[in-house]
């Protein structure tokens, strides 16, 4: 007992000198053209998180000029992803992580709980889908009450006709949906597994409906970091699969993605693209992780390679033929950012014409990274032929104080009815919305 409680109390300075330092910038390892240094060999990781301390009241994050923001909805259960639905309602999915035994085992499993819980990632998941309105359009949500309940760690939405579909950690599930219910009671019905079980490494699972909504896609991350614990328990991983929602079959669409989160469709090219989660442990400067349109049939390289056909030497066996398949990504989004949400603006959004054209990157924050890096909102601004251009823009900054303590953790973003930019963030407990400065109020104008 004595030697376990010393551990527990030497852990934090354990975890705090391991690993390495940065010797790049962020910046370099951001945008079409990265710089990509040789791989570090550690005997331990670097660990470096922010302790999450929270929002007091009157602050708020820091937006980049011309803009503003407030929060839209408080009080909420760790919100990670968002769905805005045609009357102008939004949908929050408040969820975390699933019960995974395995995944705990062994000295990283037992690293890993001390870095979530100082992260402000411990909590136990409130497994539901909460609806928030702006009944009289002033810009903050005036209702907020539980729309489904009694779901396993739900993350990705998508709305077809009147029917819901919840990516659930293990399956996705279909709910009848009335517009302007303020909650669904009846049962939904399963459409198809997904994997998970009990080491469930990325749970996450997100769904995203094709133009004609005939066509789901689902993205599913890996089983581990670099398939550690071998290839079996990576079945069905580190992909992104299509669904059909009439027979609940499954195909895959494309592999080697090893934690992709965010979906979206480009509005020029009509392209599917994705916000993907690399590898850890590589050093503080590798691997970027990024965002890129993906193709039908495409390998991304995990596990064997990293960022198109760079050789991870720690994966056995060895596959060069995969290695040879393996693209680059389009663009990336900097190393250990965790870029999780994903949203292109449209014609109607209202941040300005600085922000007519790109995508918005909701990145997380790191663990893996010393400096740490994300902790913020992102823009990557896109040319006439649908192509990212430039380095990231700041966006929604100032998660961190000057302590380097982080007052909350930005994730999904979305756009709502009028065009403001919502985003939510998990460890503060709330959502955001940003437009344009003085135009704060009216965006949902009345949903009913």
């Amino acid at each position: 007992m004595r030697s376990s409680r010393f551990a527990l109390l030497i852990a934090p300075l354990l975890l705090a000198a391991c690993g390495d330092t940065a010797d790049l910038a962020v910046k370099d390892g951001q945008g079409a053209n990265p710089k990509l240094p040789a791989p570090k060999s550690m005997a331990f990781p670097t660990v470096k998180v922010a302790k999450v301390v929270g929002w007091a009241a009157g602050e708020a994050p820091v937006v980049a000029p011309g803009l503003a923001v407030k929060p839209f909805a408080t009080g909420l259960s760790h919100p990670r992803w968002l769905l805005t639905l045609p009357n102008g309602d939004v949908l929050v999915a408040e969820t975390n992580g699933p019960k995974r035994p395995d995944d705990e085992k062994g000295f990283m499993g037992w690293a890993q709980k001390l870095v979530m819980g100082r992260a402000g990632a411990a909590v136990e998941s409130p497994n539901r889908i909460v609806l928030l309105r702006d009944s009289n359009g002033d810009g903050v949500a005036d209702v907020q009450v539980p729309f489904v309940t009694g779901l396993n760690s739900p993350f990705g939405m998508a709305l077809v006709g009147n029917d819901l579909y919840v990516a659930e950690t293990d399956k996705l599930t279909r709910f009848a949906y009335v517009l302007g219910a303020t909650s669904i009671t009846t049962p939904g019905v399963k459409v198809a597994d997904l994997p998970g079980g009990p080491r469930n490494h990325h749970w996450t699972k997100n769904v995203i409906a094709s133009a004609d909504g005939k066509t789901l896609y689902v993205s599913v991350g890996s089983n581990s970091n670099v398939a550690e614990n071998g290839l079996a328990v990576e079945e069905g991983r580190a992909r992104i699969i299509t669904v059909d929602p009439a027979t609940g079959t499954t195909a895959t669409f494309a592999t080697g993605l090893r934690n992709p989160v965010g979906l979206a469709w480009q509005p020029v090219t009509g392209e599917l693209w994705t916000a993907v989660n690399e590898r850890d442990e590589l050093g503080s400067d590798l691997v970027p992780d990024y965002m890129t349109s993906v193709k039908a049939g495409a390998h991304y390289g995990w596990p064997w390679s990293w960022y198109g056909q760079h050789v991870d030497v720690r994966v056995k066996p060895p596959r060069p033929d995969m290695v040879a398949k393996a693209i680059a990504p389009d663009y990336a989004l900097g190393p250990h950012t965790a870029s999780l949400g994903l949203v292109f603006a449209g014609p109607g959004q209202a941040l300005g014409a600085a922000y007519a054209s790109g995508a918005f990157v909701g990145q997380h924050g790191s663990w893996n990274r010393n400096p740490v890096s994300g902790y913020k909102v992102v823009f990557v601004a896109f040319d006439a032929a649908g192509k990212p251009q430039g380095l990231p823009q700041d966006v929604l900054t100032g998660f961190l104080n000057d302590k380097g303590e982080a007052h909350g953790r930005p994730v999904g973003v979305t756009f709502d009815k009028g065009g403001a930019l919502l985003v939510a963030d998990d460890a503060g407990n709330r959502v955001w919305r940003v437009t344009a400065a003085g135009a704060m109020a009216g965006a949902q104008n009345g949903a009913k």
